[in-house]
């Protein structure tokens, strides 16, 4: 951030390349558009991102229909339950031609793709929106997701992120095999490119060896922005390796002003700038006139989740059958090693206060499947930018994610009610900064093998 500037609030408009928002039971709201299967819909969302100046559309993903609940996809089915999912840079791509400064966002594995396919898919995306792209950086939860791509069994946790640090390395050094400047395109004398401007990168390690050159130039904001979000643990220290952007799920804002601070400090301990990377947890709102009237929607919202949407999507994102146990029935700590996603996993445990929670615990504390999973900014247009600004000024983030409670209206409402009063604050910017994310993000434009300057993770 440059000196003396005011922090402000960076936005981020969560999106999903399927049927719903990430509550599941966003699609059964009456006024939820259902021409998710064509370009309009996504399209539509994009202007009133760019309308309410977001500064990033962000689509989550997974590689597998939720199928882990009793091993089988039918409930999932039957209910809707985050079943279709697209591919998302096809939706991005829809989206980006239809708007001219909002970022573009989306998430990619490094357990199951590789790496050069990576470079090259993102540095084109970036190059086609004119430098407004970001790659979110996973590394895969379930062993559906494995059995989709040949695999019998999901990576262990620890071993997936050695496997992504690797990965990053890869994609980030096809992302310098162009210099600014190498293309000439001279056509008086024939001369294209300059070739000593141009690299292969050769690179031969553990888990991947790639050759190289990449066959994409740079875009005008150098290469793709990543987005992380590591929260605890190995993760924690992978975020704060490689994310300009990290995105979080605070319980509340006691935990995100401590988490807040353990991320800064992660990136701190890789030998980058704090300040230069902004983390976001993910947030609902509903806005209204009046207070009461906001809490009327929350209510009817929150009446849309089903039970079984949460057993889904809790098998699913933890990678064990929540249809296996009965409701009040504990996990034995040899059940819980086995949960995938140790983060999650660690909140409800603190949570609850139990070192081995029911069923019912991991329902209750988590929120999955209800509007309940993130924290809810409710009230009049004044109530919820004084909820924003609290958390942003405490600190406890530098923006936010922010989770449809249906769609285009969630958004629509935020853009409606709640920009216009963080604006009037100073706490959210009047336009755009920039043609770029980076620009927008107020992030500086790299130069080609900036990345090498950070610690690896064995130095940190």
């Amino acid at each position: 951030m440059p000196q003396g500037k005011p922090r402000q609030i960076k936005m981020v408009g969560f999106m999903q390349a399927q049927n719903c928002s990430i509550a599941p039971g966003s699609w059964r709201h009456p006024a939820n558009m259902m021409d998710f299967l064509t370009p309009e819909y996504f399209q539509r969302i994009g202007r009133v991102l760019e309308e309410g100046k977001f500064h990033l559309a962000f689509f989550d993903d997974r590689l597998a229909m939720p199928d882990i609940f009793t091993d089988d996809h039918r409930e999932a089915v039957e209910n809707g339950i985050r079943v279709v999912k697209m591919d998302p840079i096809s939706i991005l791509t829809a989206i980006g031609m239809a708007t001219k400064r909002l970022g573009l966002g989306a998430t990619y594995s490094t357990t199951y793709y590789e790496p050069f396919h990576v470079a090259r898919l993102f540095a084109t995306l970036d190059l086609m929106t004119k430098g407004r792209a970001a790659w979110n950086v996973v590394t895969s939860l379930n062993s559906s997701e494995a059995g989709n791509f040949g695999r019998t069994e999901h990576l262990a946790h620890d071993e997936r992120y050695e496997r992504a640090d690797e990965f990053v390395e890869v994609v980030l050094g096809h992302w310098d095999s162009w210099e600014d400047g190498a293309l000439i395109m001279d056509k008086a004398s024939g001369r294209f490119a300059d070739g000593s401007k141009v690299h292969a990168l050769r690179h031969q390690g553990k888990y991947f060896s790639s050759r190289g050159p990449l066959s994409v130039p740079r875009s005008p904001q150098g290469h793709p922005v990543l987005i992380q979000a590591g929260q605890s643990g190995r993760g924690r220290q992978f975020a704060g390796r490689w994310g300009e952007l990290i995105f979080v799920v605070y319980p509340n804002l006691a935990a995100g002003k401590a988490q807040y601070a353990a991320l800064k400090q992660a990136v701190a301990d890789a030998g980058r700038d704090p300040a230069s990377v902004n983390v976001a947890p993910a947030c609902y709102v509903c806005v209204a006139e009046t207070r009461a009237a906001a809490e009327e929607k929350r209510e009817y919202i929150r009446a849309l989740a089903k039970p079984i949407d949460a057993l889904v999507l809790l098998s699913e994102a933890l990678n064990f059958d929540f249809g296996s146990k009965d409701l009040d029935s504990e996990f034995t700590d040899e059940e819980l090693k086995r949960i995938s996603w140790t983060g999650f996993r660690d909140r409800v445990v603190m949570l609850s206060g139990k070192a081995n929670p029911t069923v019912r615990d991991f329902v209750h504390f988590s929120g999955r499947g209800t509007i309940g999973e993130f924290p809810i900014f409710c009230g009049t247009p004044q109530d919820v930018a004084d909820q924003m600004e609290e958390w942003f000024t405490t600190p406890a983030c530098d923006g936010f994610v922010l989770a449809a409670t249906h769609t285009p209206g969630a958004f629509e409402d935020f853009t409606r009610y709640v920009v216009p009063e963080l604006q009037r604050r100073g706490l959210y910017h009047q336009d755009y900064a920039g043609d770029t994310l980076r620009e927008n993000l107020g992030l500086p434009k790299p130069a080609a093998g900036d990345w090498r300057l950070v610690k690896p993770r064995s130095a940190a």
